[in-house]
């Protein structure tokens, strides 16, 4: 019995022995096989992954390796760099990608630029042989100190991050750092429309340390004049003509002074867009009603219906410009040229109000006087063939005596000679208002005539004041 079980023990291990030996000449294939079915595994079950393979992440270990690379557990990174020292200069870098827009009536911008900031960090220094610098992503951002500028007067900020969030750290062997964003922010632009639509904007995007004042953080543009450039940018209702760095200090009373930088461009308004929406149909207008100058005084329809229509028509461009305008306190040159264009409308309206009424007064008097001169003389004669005291009014004759002294009145003074004339004298009858008054209301016809001159040249006058004043 003895002999049975040990001729079957040789017998299993006679068996297993070339398993054993391929196993020692591989020792690498079950590891090959489990990475095989770690890369399928996603496709057979649903998109599961070996365990295995999640194991040799290569990012998470790089990761690891930079920080130990850059100690930065070694070092407290809250603080700034060189603390209890003198200020840590901080050199900016703009790159205006866009302005995007530009509301007059929230009277703000929006601008997206990339800003890049340039310091020396000795505790992120590491040893390198090549001196090779190493860029990284938002991952290590938070794990070290960076400046804290933010834009003030800022409404809206953020950061772009599609497909990852646009930021890009760069660290040299010495520890110099540069840190790049990519951000859209909506700022603040104190706007003066007193020359609207005619009008120039000066607007500022302005970078400050929110925490560290000047002992802590020294902010200057890194290149001079040269720190800020732009790319070809074309708005539709400005022309961009100027762009320039410049910095300052600013003073809050609990935290001292703060070093301020700014970023200034000039903004030239578009006139031709105004010109044809605003001034050309308002001119039209104005022309327009000057046409009821023309028509005939009696055609009332037509002249009422031209004035009316001219008035609402000038309301309704008035309403328009104001809606699109921010609601400010004072005046504007657009605002000068509307009201004084509805003016002239408005004036053309009350001109043939005046030229009905003295119409309208002629045509009565001469009425009464086609009624008075029915009732003459003759018609007031009686069927008898006599004339009636009561009907006719007789003056009564002066008497003879007085006759006789009015004819040698007459005569003394035809014998008197008169005085000699002065040379370059005019002798001229002052007439008074109310003869100048009652012409035009017999004669209301010379109105017309006098309006077809007077308004177009008072509208040349003011257009030519106008434009040489805001132009």
């Amino acid at each position: 019995m003895r002999l049975i079980l040990l001729s079957l023990r040789l017998l299993c291990l006679a068996c297993l022995w070339p398993v054993t030996l391929l196993n020692n000449r591989f020792p690498n294939r079950k590891k090959n096989k489990d990475i095989y079915l770690g890369e399928h595994a996603k496709h057979k079950y649903g998109g599961r992954i070996d365990y295995k393979v999640k194991k040799q992440d290569s990012t998470k270990s790089l990761l690891i390796k930079t920080e130990q690379l850059l100690r930065i557990e070694e070092h407290d990174f809250a603080m700034r760099p060189g603390f209890g020292g003198s200020a840590i200069p901080v050199g900016i870098d703009v790159q205006v990608e866009s302005l995007d827009s530009i509301s007059e009536v929230n009277m703000d911008f929006t601008m997206t630029l990339y800003l890049r900031h340039y310091w020396k960090d000795e505790r992120l220094a590491f040893p390198s042989g090549n001196n090779l610098s190493r860029t990284f992503d938002a991952r290590l951002v938070k794990k070290i100190w960076v400046p804290d500028v933010f834009f003030v007067h800022s409404k809206r900020s953020f950061i772009h991050d599609t497909t990852m969030e646009n930021i890009m750290l760069r660290v040299y062997p010495d520890g110099n750092v540069l840190y790049s964003v990519r951000i859209t922010v909506t700022a603040l632009c104190t706007m003066d429309f007193s020359s609207f639509p005619l009008d120039t904007q000066n607007c500022s995007l302005e970078l400050e340390s929110y925490a560290y004042n000047e002992n802590d953080l020294m902010l200057y543009w890194k290149n001079g004049n040269d720190s800020l450039r732009t790319d070809e940018i074309v708005l539709s209702q400005f022309f961009i003509e100027e762009f320039n760095p410049s910095n300052g200090l600013a003073f809050y009373s609990s935290t001292g002074w703060y070093n301020r930088l700014y970023i200034n461009f000039i903004l030239r308004r578009h006139v031709f867009f105004f010109m044809l929406q605003t001034y050309f149909p308002t001119m039209l207008m104005v022309v327009l009603s000057w046409v009821s100058f023309w028509i005939d005084r009696r055609a009332v329809p037509a002249r009422v219906s031209l004035g009316i229509t001219t008035v609402l028509t000038m309301s309704t461009i008035i309403t328009g410009v104001s809606a699109s305008m921010p609601q400010v306190s004072y005046v504007k040159a657009v605002d000068i040229y509307l009201w004084i264009s509805f003016l002239f409308v408005f004036l053309s309206v009350i001109e043939y109000a005046a030229v009905n009424y003295f119409t309208t007064v002629e045509e009565m008097r001469k009425l009464k006087k086609a009624k008075l001169s029915e009732f003459d003389a003759s018609q007031a004669m009686a069927f008898d063939g006599c004339f009636h005291d009561t009907d006719v009014e007789l003056s009564p004759f002066p008497p003879l005596g007085d006759l006789s002294m009015d004819q040698q009145a007459s005569s003394q003074s035809s014998t008197v000679p008169d005085p000699p004339a002065v040379l370059g004298t005019r002798l001229r009858r002052s007439r008074p208002l109310s003869y100048h008054l009652q012409l035009l209301m017999s004669n209301s016809y010379i109105i017309d005539s006098y309006s077809r001159l007077l308004f177009p040249l008072a509208y040349v006058i003011f257009n030519i004041i106008y434009w040489s004043i805001y132009s």
